[in-house]
């Protein structure tokens, strides 16, 4: 089921086969997560043990269950096979709008300055709460600036010089990978799958 953060506490578990299974919730370990999926130098067999390690203190035996509930937690408690399944087919490829790796000091920032939170003094924010707080970021600050170049669509409704200012600040803050939140998800769940089979990884 999905999850309500205003009448649902945060989970630090998922329940796999009717057991409940501890799973790590601080924002760093699923930052890491992100960061370890997207790395094009680690095979989907690699990405897929190294991701359930960094998450379960104790991984569940059925593998492909853990990567379910572990998935449910990344995309906040979320069916994100549901969500996927529910998306409009032929839809344009969203392209991505930020990173964990490249903008990290413009995401510091951020934080510092709306909500007075030290990303580096602090021990602990769950993962949900640092999503919510990131998806909320006002308009003003350069990070939602910079998302917003990144997501324009130039078209000819546009002036020649709102054209050429958007190309160049695409262009200035470009990245190297395409997906948007769904996309990113899926393609997590693609590189822990490992082609559906996780036998032989751990």
């Amino acid at each position: 089921m999905n999850h309500n953060m205003l009448v649902d506490y945060l989970p630090e578990t998922v329940e796999i086969e009717g057991t409940e299974y501890a799973i790590e919730t601080n924002f760093r370990t699923f930052i890491l997560f992100e960061m370890m999926m997207q790395d094009p130098e680690l095979s989907d067999a690699e990405k897929a043990r190294r991701g359930l390690e960094l998450v379960y203190p104790e991984i569940p035996e059925n593998l492909d269950a853990a990567v379910d509930g572990l998935l449910w937690f990344y995309a906040g408690g979320k069916r994100w096979r549901e969500k996927r399944a529910g998306a409009v087919e032929g839809a344009a490829e969203v392209q991505r709008i930020y990173s964990f790796e490249h903008d990290d000091d413009y995401i510091y920032s951020a934080f510092l300055t709306q909500y007075h939170i030290d990303l580096q003094d602090i021990e602990y924010l769950h993962w949900w709460k640092f999503k919510a707080l990131l998806r909320t970021l006002s308009s003003d600050l350069e990070f939602s600036k910079i998302m917003e170049y990144r997501s324009v669509d130039i078209d000819a409704t546009m002036t020649k010089e709102q054209r050429d200012f958007y190309r160049r600040k695409k262009e200035l803050y470009a990245l190297p990978l395409p997906a948007d939140e769904e996309e990113k998800v899926d393609a997590i769940a693609e590189a822990l799958m490992n082609g559906g089979d996780l036998t032989g990884l751990l």
